[in-house]
């Protein structure tokens, strides 16, 4: 997956340079309503070291996003799998100054290839709050259907968006 770019963004793994970017987005009440919440810093850690360590086990992850010019961390976009996870999902976050591009597609659209073509996943949704309107839009533009809903663990009732 680290390999992945598009016409305007880089795959990579994490770094320790990326967790200051990302317990301050995950801070903010604003940026994670859709994402379980804000973290503190050692829980914004232990959230990082997991995409680490999915990656390490499962060989895909949540990973982060930059822009190929600049190299400025812009995002995550991630395939999920869990052990308690329903199916695999591939979900995505940006922070507030990657928003706004069309990044979100870009780089959901290229991952979702990725899971079909390379990683042959038997199915892929992303499971969406019935609040969360631009990820439901952002699922439908990359050819997701809504299929339902399902309870998820500890984040409550989300729908289910299938792309295959």
């Amino acid at each position: 997956m680290i390999d992945i770019q598009t016409d305007r963004l880089r795959f990579r793994q994490w770094a320790l340079t990326d967790f200051e970017a990302f317990a301050h987005y995950f801070a903010s009440a604003a940026n994670t309503r859709f994402l379980g919440g804000t973290k503190l810093p050692e829980e914004a850690w232990r959230l990082m070291a997991s995409y680490v360590g999915h990656y390490h086990l499962l060989g895909y992850s949540y990973a982060p996003i930059v822009e190929r010019g600049s190299g400025q961390l812009v995002g995550s976009v991630g395939l999920w799998n869990s052990a308690a996870w329903p199916e695999p999902e591939l979900g995505y976050w940006f922070l507030p100054e990657g928003q706004g591009k069309g990044y979100a597609f870009e780089a959901a659209q290229a991952l979702k290839q990725y899971a079909k073509e390379q990683v042959e996943l038997p199915t892929l949704v992303s499971y969406i709050s019935a609040a969360n309107v631009p990820s439901q839009k952002l699922a439908i533009k990359l050819g997701a259907m809504l299929d339902g809903t399902t309870d998820l663990l500890t984040f409550g009732e989300h729908q289910v968006y299938r792309y295959w």
